[in-house]
């Protein structure tokens, strides 16, 4: 939705007195990212090819922090600046294991740049600011709900997420700043859960900005990690009371060229038995690097049976980002 459509309400937004920061100064260093990525691209049909979040200057020379589904496969990136400046981008990194990506301006964005937490905060209970691009009107007074595991279908796990509310209606790489300015995480997702008197809460997942700093300069020299990758099996997997279920799988993926089916059910990989998702993906990555080899004993109409799947790289099913 444009941003002229919408704003947090008034009473939710921060208020400048209570920062002993330049309120208005920081949420400048929030920019909108617009990614434009190729319809034939493997993350065009769950993602879209037009994507749109916000991102928060890290460095002076224009790096940006993001969350990196909205930049993985992109060709055309631009950003724009609280003042309406538009820039080119390019989608730098994007690491995998925590989400997070990079985006480097590709002209002069004259904005400042936020300090990185590098240690355990925020912590539950604490108050902070959710942002994305707009400025104050955009920008969310939220507490800090929990700090824990997170498993996410796709294959991928955080050991200690950051969920936030209420919910910010625009997520996807908002900045989540903290008390003496510092970015915090990055906007990830929206959930739903219960409380205790059983009504729906509204939260934001964030994912932890302490865990870019140890990365950061394989980041930019690589564009990634510089480790083996973890397998991948193209699974999207859920969990319920009864364990865990394939809900679908990545097309030509190697879970697709076992034979898994949806509607599987997984009950071990290797000789470890897996109730929930981050069981799952633990066993799976525990197996070793990508195109290892990864027995899983499903159940299939009631009947056991075993499968073998060659895992791979998933960076081998997506498109490069182009030079600069």
């Amino acid at each position: 939705m444009p941003s002229s459509e919408w704003e947090i309400p008034s009473d939710l937004q921060p208020d400048p007195s209570e920062h002993e920061f330049d309120l208005d100064q920081v949420l400048r260093s929030v920019v909108a990212v617009k990614a434009l990525v190729p319809p034939d691209a493997f993350t065009a049909q769950t993602l879209g090819t037009e994507r749109a979040g916000s991102g928060v200057v890290i460095r002076p020379d224009g790096l940006i922090a993001t969350i990196g589904y909205l930049v993985t496969e992109a060709e055309t990136i631009w950003l724009t600046t609280h003042d309406g400046r538009a820039i080119p981008g390019h989608a730098l990194a994007y690491d995998f294991e925590t989400g997070l990506g990079l985006i480097q301006a590709l002209g002069k964005l004259n904005l400042p740049a936020l300090p990185l937490e590098t240690g355990d905060q925020p912590r539950p209970g604490d108050t902070c600011i959710l942002a994305s691009a707009g400025g104050r009107k955009h920008a969310l007074r939220c507490t800090v709900a929990a700090r824990q595991e997170f498993a996410g279908y796709w294959e991928y796990m955080l050991e200690d997420a950051i969920f936030t509310a209420p919910a910010h209606p625009s997520w996807g790489g908002a900045g989540l700043i903290g008390g003496d300015g510092r970015l915090m995480g990055i906007g990830s997702l929206v959930m739903q859960q219960q409380d205790g008197k059983g009504r729906r809460v509204d939260l934001n997942m964030v994912v932890p900005a302490s865990l870019l700093p140890p990365i950061l300069g394989d980041l930019l020299a690589f564009g990634r990690p510089n480790k083996p990758a973890r397998p991948w099996l193209g699974l999207y997997a859920t969990e319920d009371e009864s364990g865990v279920v394939i809900s679908s799988m990545a097309r030509k993926g190697p879970a697709e060229k076992a034979g898994v089916q949806e509607g599987d059910r997984i009950l071990a990989v290797g000789n470890t038995r897996v109730s929930d998702l981050s069981g799952l993906w633990r066993a799976v990555w525990a197996t070793g690097t990508a195109g290892v080899k990864v027995r899983l004993t499903i159940t299939r109409d009631s009947a056991p049976q075993e499968l073998v799947l060659a895992s791979i790289d998933r960076r081998s099913f997506l498109k490069a980002p182009r030079l600069h």
